[in-house]
């Protein structure tokens, strides 16, 4: 009979677990800086893969700086400009909280125009096209890998195979804000005292994305059960699609791309499955939103107006009929609760 293992030394299984550690993402450190507009979009735009971006001088001196420091799972970035900015980019693969510490931004000028808050973390709405302004501006940013935000969501909550949904509008709780603020305290501590390859840096890059789910939950759609079977792959990915991008305009021609499908084939299949067309099905997700940021802002800040043109409906009174026939009261009850 062979003799058991001893257990490996303490110091032998750390030196292990930082090399898995330290293969397990990318390091993140870069610099850009100067004094040119021209080069301010060079630089900039090239970060976030922009386009037709443009930044001119306002007061004083033009100039500009943007730092990362962290790696391809979490960074912390910082960019500043005395001057003007604007551009356009298209959807990242990165979540990206931000907020400001002075200046003025506006992060999505073409839908939702809410400009940011001074000390307040705000989601970008990244996931889609967007054009953005900023001015004379110190702006902290934190940007999280989608895939890693879901590893450590999957740990806290049922997600399963479903697609996470971030609200960028959903307002912030205040003690989920100072949770925030101190895990990325304790993020900075870790980078200096251990560097990316470090198991501290590890745990501290988990605490922070905890704590993002914490500021922003993410909402997760329970999509239908007919859709669980193998021979259901097609329209469940035409379905995926619809409730991950909701808010977007979207065509019976991109869901039969979607799924693989000729258009004939998708309406049939939404028909056969769920006894509506595949934009009725649309339409009753959309209306599910509505009902989700009814219940969930404050009717002195935002009306039903707002959130129902948000998500595409632009006829209030056909709207309002169609919201009290699915939810049992009109859209003005659900704000007020």
């Amino acid at each position: 009979m062979s003799e058991p293992l001893a257990p490996e030394p303490e110091e032998t299984r750390e030196a292990a677990g930082r090399e898995a550690l330290a293969d397990s993402a990318v390091p993140v450190r870069f610099e850009v800086a100067g004094t040119d507009p021209d080069a301010a979009v060079r630089d900039l735009a090239g970060i976030y893969s922009g386009k037709h971006w443009l930044s001119r001088r306002t007061e004083g001196e033009f100039s500009y700086r943007y730092t990362a420091v962290g790696d391809s799972d979490v960074s912390m970035r910082r960019s500043t400009m005395n001057g003007f900015l604007r551009g356009a980019s298209g959807p990242s693969e990165d979540l990206v909280m931000s907020w400001l510490t002075a200046g003025s931004g506006t992060p999505d000028t073409l839908r939702d125009r809410i400009p940011l808050r001074i000390g307040q973390p705000t989601l970008f709405p990244a996931h889609r096209d967007l054009v953005f302004v900023a001015t004379d501006y110190d702006q902290q940013l934190v940007h999280l890998d989608r895939g890693f935000v879901r590893d450590v969501a999957a740990e806290r909550f049922d997600v399963g195979a479903r697609e996470m949904r971030f609200d960028h509008l959903r307002p912030a709780d205040a003690l989920a804000v100072r949770q925030w603020r101190d895990s990325l305290g304790a993020l900075a501590r870790a980078l200096r005292e251990g560097g990316t390859g470090s198991l501290v840096w590890h745990e501290a890059k988990r605490q922070a994305v905890d704590a993002f789910l914490r500021v922003v939950p993410p909402q997760l759609d329970q999509l239908p059960a007919e859709l669980l079977h193998p021979r259901q792959a097609k329209l469940r990915a035409a379905v995926e699609h619809i409730h991950a991008h909701a808010d977007d305009p979207i065509t019976i021609t991109d869901l039969a791309q979607v799924a693989g499908l000729s258009v004939r084939s998708v309406q049939e299949a939404f028909r056969r499955t769920f006894g509506v067309s595949p934009l009725n099905y649309l339409r009753q997700v959309r209306l599910d939103r509505v009902h989700e940021e009814l219940l969930a802002l404050d009717s002195r800040t935002v009306s039903v107006g707002q959130v129902a043109t948000r998500w595409g409906f632009a006829h209030l009174g056909r709207f309002s009929a169609s919201y009290a026939e699915r939810f049992g009261e009109y859209p003005k009850q659900t704000l007020r609760r």
